[in-house]
């Protein structure tokens, strides 16, 4: 049977199509996935994602361990609330997920990652931890709420006392603050997001999540799914684990090496393979590929190339471009001219740099 968030009777009242994802019961639009997107990037909108896993890592050699487990380099976080975006790798240097960690204090992170690798994300991480000494507890107390696009953090300072939306406004990017909400409820505020638009994401205890829900609903702020929320992670250029990288592909062939800090002297699991493979040199890079004409890409169809075939990870209509996008991992080389075979026919793409969609706008180059 499908987890329930502590909102899915809510879903489910808005009369929101429901769909399995990862285990859980989860809403995949509630009546149109067109506007609930157009709502993100003009807007604003709001995404149950109480379904990721909020992991709180204490100890006295916490750094230590996340300087090891993660192949970001922990050590830049200085500041309390600031955060950081991470992939989580095997010996092999396979990205076994991707993640955020929040810096608490010196003994004190928070980790955030993604529910369909929940299972194995705990185990790894609980087992790596032994040497450590630090203590791993899940917090499936807390749900997190999202509220993204251009006038996320207007609506939310709209719901706290004066006092602290200066906090909220004053927000950086990849940072985090904790403020009363509502009726006294503590939220997490992190200014950070899947979409490419502006926004926060709030951690707060699941008991308050329905009232939080309900006041920005109030507010005109628009509940959204899970399939504009892959569309505008596509538009965005941003990687959805299991379908554009896993175990079996390094940060160099998913597009993530700026997310690896080969910093001198620092070990962590997976360099020595990474290492390895620059030195030779990969064989697969990720691109961002345009479909002018008519047509769907789609995941899994063949790309084409001079060099030789790849493969679509990631592919749909984009409601921002009006026209089909993808993410595709092709041969290292000149690519030349570039077809996709959709149903038979062989249709020309233009490779492009990604993000396709920055601040609600079409990036240079790609319309």
């Amino acid at each position: 049977m499908a987890r329930k968030t502590v909102l899915n009777a809510s879903h489910h009242a808005l009369g929101a199509r429901m769909v399995d994802f990862g285990g859980w019961d989860m809403p995949i639009h509630y009546g149109s996935q067109l506007e609930e997107h157009h709502a993100v990037r003009l807007d604003v909108g709001m995404f149950d994602v109480s379904h990721m896993s909020v992991l709180d890592l204490t100890g006295a050699r916490t750094r230590d361990f996340l300087c090891y487990l993660l192949a970001n380099n922990i050590g830049k976080l200085k500041v309390h609330g600031k955060a950081l975006y991470s992939c989580m790798l095997n010996e092999l240097g396979g990205v076994i997920d991707d993640l955020i960690c929040y810096f608490l204090d010196d003994h004190y992170y928070r980790l955030v990652v993604n529910a369909a690798t929940r299972d194995k994300d705990l185990a790894w991480i609980k087992k790596q931890a032994l040497a450590f000494d630090v203590a791993v507890r899940e917090r499936r107390d807390l749900a997190i709420i999202a509220v993204q696009g251009p006038y996320a953090r207007h609506n939310l300072m709209q719901l706290l006392v004066s006092g602290n939306c200066s906090k909220i406004e004053q927000l950086g990017r990849f940072f985090s603050v904790t403020v009363p909400g509502p009726q006294g409820m503590d939220l997490f505020v992190a200014r950070t997001g899947y979409t490419g638009e502006d926004g926060v994401e709030i951690m707060l205890p699941g008991d308050d999540a329905l009232i939080l829900w309900e006041k920005l609903a109030a507010l005109g702020v628009r509940p959204v799914g899970l399939g504009a929320r892959d569309t505008l992670r596509l538009e965005a250029g941003m990687n959805l684990y299991g379908q554009d990288m896993d175990e079996s592909v390094s940060p160099w062939e998913a597009g993530l090496s700026w997310t690896v800090s080969l910093d001198n002297g620092r070990d962590f699991i997976g360099r020595a393979a990474l290492e390895k493979q620059k030195a030779v040199g990969v064989e697969r890079m990720m691109v961002g590929l345009v479909l002018d004409e008519k047509g769907v890409l789609r995941p899994g169809q063949t790309v084409l190339t001079a060099c030789g075939e790849g493969k679509i990870l990631s592919g749909s209509f984009a409601p921002t471009l009006e026209r089909a996008i993808a993410l595709a991992r092709i041969p290292v080389g000149e690519s030349g001219d570039i077809c996709v075979e959709i149903r038979g026919r062989k249709l020309p793409v233009r490779r492009v740099n990604y993000p396709f969609v920055r601040d609600g706008k079409a990036c240079a180059g790609v319309c």
